[in-house]
This record gives C-alpha cells, structure tokens and sequence, in this order.
C-alpha cells in the first residue's frame, strides 16, 4: 500500500458538467477565467450542498450559457487530483476534482455570457476546431466519452 494522504487530509469537489451539441454536430463551450490564461471548458461547475448533481449540471449551464438544458444521460465521471501548488485559491492542501459529466439538448433560452462568474463567453464549435483550441482536460475526457459512446 502507497502512502497516500487520507480523505480528511485533502479537499473534494463535486462538479457537474454538459456536453452539449447541435443538429449541426457543434458542441459548447465556456471560456474560463480563472486560470494563468482563459481556456475553453464544458459548461458546468461545482454542485451546490443542497442540490443533486442532475440540478448542479443544469443550473451551471443556464448560468455559463443562457440555455436551458435537458439532460439525456451520464456520460462518465472523472477524477482529477491538483496538487497545492495547482489550486487557484492558495489553498494548502491537494483537491480531489469528481467530475460528472453528462449529455444534454438545449431546450430554451439563448446564448448569453456569464456575468461575474468564471466564464465569461460561451461559443459553439464544430468538433474538428476543438483540439485547436485551448481547453482544459476535461474537454477531452468528455469527447473521448463521445467516442466512446
């Protein structure tokens, strides 16, 4: 057995993200801020203690994009481990990132930037033009359960 730090010795996030596509094969993406420099990102963010993860993945995306959003199932869920030295908020200790991911339609509402938050545009793209972009792992986790799928 390694020696690994125990749970109580490590924070823990719980986000909930969408893969979002058209009927022209384009997916949406967030432009993130809050990194040394802006990447693309899935819609999505942390879920709240109140809400289920279903809940946290809709209301992120309405608040990244505008759209109101139907999930239509799981893709996947991905673990991501940030040391200290990675974290935003000069935090100490590592963070364990549970990421959830799932597909969803855009059912209402319309493109519309976040104010104050942290992402501040939302675009669609054709697939072939996101290994071009800068992005976030996630974007490629997320496509790869799309290919997967």
């Amino acid at each position: 057995m390694t020696d690994l730090p125990h749970y109580t010795e490590y924070d823990t996030r719980l986000a909930a993200y969408a893969v979002i596509r058209d009927d022209d094969g384009r997916v949406l993406l967030a432009l993130w801020n809050e990194g040394d420099q802006p990447r693309w990102t899935l819609p999505g963010g942390g879920v709240e203690l109140a809400e289920t993860v279903e809940e946290g993945a809709v209301r992120e995306v309405l608040e990244e994009t505008g759209y109101d959003v139907r999930l239509d199932g799981l893709l996947g869920v991905d673990s991501f481990v940030f040391s200290p030295a990675q974290r935003s908020n000069g935090s100490e200790r590592p963070l364990k990132a549970v990421r959830v991911v799932f597909a969803a339609t855009v059912t209402g509402g319309e493109l519309t930037p976040e104010v104050g938050g942290t992402t501040d545009e939302a675009r669609w793209f054709p697939l072939d033009e996101v290994r071009g972009l800068p992005r976030v792992s996630l974007v490629d986790v997320a496509l790869g359960y799309l290919a997967a799928g």
